[in-house]
């Protein structure tokens, strides 16, 4: 005869784990959500939590494998733009500003921790007026480097900067300059042209002058690119053509050389250009001069595909991989199509391909997608700031890039994940503690219920159509 006792605990156990989910799911992962769709019912927005339990499955949508490892991360973020600067400095209250910031850069109450940025060394199209840090009276040239002077940057850049190291201290910068000072160029003018041979050991210095300047404001460059898009000379705002092996010739001989005799610690990027040329930078990583000082390729999204970005790894694998500008803009103002694109193609393509951090193009613009001089004029960015009503919009950009940048840490490693669904993307992180990150994008014009696998536990959750989901796990 069985134990009534004992049989009684167990009826009182079953009926517990029935309407009590902690009970229920005691032992089991919780695996946090948030989703954001296209039609804008869900912005980030956390869901009920699921568990990863020890079932079958029928089919196994996504797994996760935490033993194979690829590139550590930096982090994600947008670009500290003059126009951005100028923004947050002259358009914002202090209190709004403190805000932004906060947000933006910071951790606390759903910040994005941003922890990448760049800046412009002089102007770029958004900014009010165009400039070089060195731009020396008409028709004399400035090989002792007197008239150099960061005071263009020096109120609203600077202290945007100092603000947002403070807010996140691990937040890396690059910088990269639209053009040379135009009495160094062969046009003698900041738009098109190249730069004059006979002013590359200047020009060399003009970097360093830079880094230190900015150092002595408590800013560190952690990261350079020496033209910003150098197979593209706009017409009507700065720019200038450097070709490969023109680029290997001045890193090679003049810039990395002088960085390391002076023992400073920013590392080069070359390339800074889209996807379609990989030939371009493989030209200069093929130099044996300039090779050395290269630590990494940066890229960009507007034309070609992330696949160009395995290509330069496979052949050149200590070599890093960035993604350092792409932009959205009223071109892809719809979210069925844009949402999609920047987390599936961007963010996920990219990181898929070995990209250690990833950036949009301008932090902030105001409604009329300003300043600008020049240039893009419908250039949209992260955030857009009313300076009629201060009003915040808070963009597609926001949002895709909030579902990486708020969870995944500096020193995470990417980590495998496959996909087995048409339309259906991913990619995966493990933190320093643990933790595991798990980015869906499906890009499809219907729904899909998805089963996720991790060490042979499994949960299934349902994507809406045109949809980004984030999960979280320990």
């Amino acid at each position: 005869m069985p134990n009534l006792s004992i049989l009684f605990r167990c009826v009182i156990l079953l009926a517990f784990s029935i309407f009590s989910p902690s009970l229920a799911f005691a032992g089991q992962s919780v695996v946090q959500l948030w989703l954001t769709t296209a039609d804008q019912t869900n912005l980030l927005t956390q869901k009920v939590d699921q568990h990863f339990q020890v079932r079958s499955a029928a089919n196994i949508d996504v797994r996760v494998d935490s033993s194979k490892t690829y590139q550590s991360m930096q982090g994600f973020g947008a670009a500290m733009t003059d126009a951005s600067a100028i923004i947050l400095q002259k358009k914002m209250s202090a209190e709004q500003r403190d805000k932004v910031m906060a947000e933006l850069f910071g951790r606390e109450n759903g910040g994005l921790g941003f922890d990448f940025t760049r800046i412009t060394i002089g102007a770029s199209d958004f900014s009010e007026a165009h400039y070089s840090l060195d731009d020396a009276p008409k028709d004399q040239t400035d090989e002792g480097l007197r008239f150099f002077s960061s005071a263009p940057q020096a109120a609203n850049l600077v202290p945007s900067l100092q603000q947002a190291l403070k807010l996140n201290p691990t937040l890396k910068i690059m910088a990269t300059p639209w053009s040379a000072p135009a009495w160094m160029k062969s046009n003698r003018h900041l738009y098109q042209g190249s730069l004059n041979p006979d002013f590359y050991d200047v020009y060399a210095h003009y970097f360093l002058k830079f880094i230190r300047t900015y150092e002595q404001s408590g800013i560190p460059i952690d990261f350079l690119s020496i033209q910003n898009e150098p197979h593209f000379e706009p017409t009507n705002y700065p720019g200038m053509r450097f070709d490969s092996k023109d680029r290997a010739r001045f890193v090679g001989h003049y810039l990395g050389p002088l960085l390391s005799e002076n023992k400073v610690r920013t590392r080069i990027f070359d390339w800074d250009h889209n996807w379609d040329q990989p030939e371009s930078p493989l030209a200069v990583l093929a130099d044996a001069q300039a090779a050395p000082y290269i630590a990494g390729i940066a890229w960009h999204c507007y034309a070609g595909s992330p696949s160009a970005q395995t290509i330069v790894h496979d052949l050149y694998p200590t070599k890093e991989t960035w993604l350092t500008e792409c932009s959205g803009g009223g071109w892809d103002a719809d979210w069925d199509s844009a949402l999609p694109s920047i987390a599936g193609n961007l963010i996920i393509g990219s990181t898929r391909h070995w990209a250690k951090g990833v950036l949009m193009w301008n932090l902030i613009l105001d409604q009329h997608d300003s300043p600008h001089l020049g240039g893009c004029d419908n250039c949209r960015g992260v955030l857009t700031y009313n300076t009629e009503t201060g009003e915040i919009k808070r963009n597609i950009e926001y949002y895709a890039f909030g579902h990486i940048s708020r969870f995944v840490r500096t020193g995470a490693k990417r980590i495998a994940s496959t996909s087995g669904i048409d339309g259906i993307d991913t990619v995966a992180f493990e933190n320093e503690d643990s933790s595991k990150v798990l980015l869906i994008c499906n890009s499809a014009v219907v729904a899909h219920t998805i089963t996720v696998e991790y060490d042979g536990k499994r949960f299934a959750y349902t994507l809406p159509r045109k949809s980004v989901m984030t999960a979280v796990w320990k």
